[in-house]
């Protein structure tokens, strides 16, 4: 019996041991990461647009990075293209008022999500009119898909998941209201896919049997 409690006293210490090293190897990432933000070089355009952002009366919260590393890490994301020149992250805006900076941020959060979400619809479009182009879909089925395209912000903003969110600025306005400005971003790849699922989604809910090539095409299996 003594044997067994031993042993059960042995791994318990041993598992908060291992637990404490696990948290401790993430504190030490975290410390590394922040460390390499705050060596990276700042673009002159990126210092050129903190600068704007300042005179403005724009600021960061506390703990946060400086203003022009923000902006260079914003400009980093959008500044990545491929070998067609295609962008390969999409950004979206938004900004908000309210009493407090933590309301105002959720809500300028969200707006930033709808922003983003508008531009799947944009992609949709695009995959839309291809679709046309090459016959795999009929005229008067992509005007209707277009349209619900159109109406699903919302979905499409819940359908985003995680985002990356490099820039988050506040300034308190004149009637002592705080205002919060976010900028989040995703990639392209994403939103294409996002896009593509919402048509598949569509053209199936319509009853259209799907062709090999519009499956390949959409990406279903």
């Amino acid at each position: 019996m003594m044997k067994t409690m031993k042993f059960l006293v042995m791994v318990v210490a041993l598992s908060f041991s291992m637990s404490a090293m696990a948290q401790s190897s993430v504190q030490s990432k975290l410390k590394e990461n922040k460390a390499a933000l705050k060596k990276e070089d700042v673009s002159k355009d990126a210092q050129k647009e903190a600068k704007r952002l300042k005179k403005e009366g724009w600021t960061v919260s506390p703990g946060g990075l400086p203003l022009e590393k923000q902006v260079n890490r914003l400009y980093m994301f959008m500044e990545q293209y491929d070998e067609d020149m295609n962008p390969l992250y999409f950004d979206g805006e938004g900004r908000s008022t309210a009493e407090n900076f933590a309301a105002a941020q959720i809500q300028a959060t969200e707006l930033a999500r709808l922003n983003l979400a508008s531009k799947i619809s944009s992609e949709a479009t695009g995959i839309i009119d291809n679709l046309v182009a090459n016959k795999m879909l009929a005229g008067d089925q992509a005007a209707s898909i277009t349209t619900t395209m159109s109406e699903n912000k919302t979905i499409f903003s819940q359908k985003l998941g995680r985002l990356q969110t490099p820039l988050v600025v506040t300034r308190e306005l004149k009637n002592k209201n705080k205002e919060v400005m976010v900028r989040v971003v995703t990639k392209t790849s994403s939103i294409q896919e996002i896009a593509k699922e919402a048509i598949r989604a569509e053209l199936e809910k319509g009853g259209k049997e799907l062709s090999e090539e519009l499956k390949a095409y959409l990406g279903k299996d």
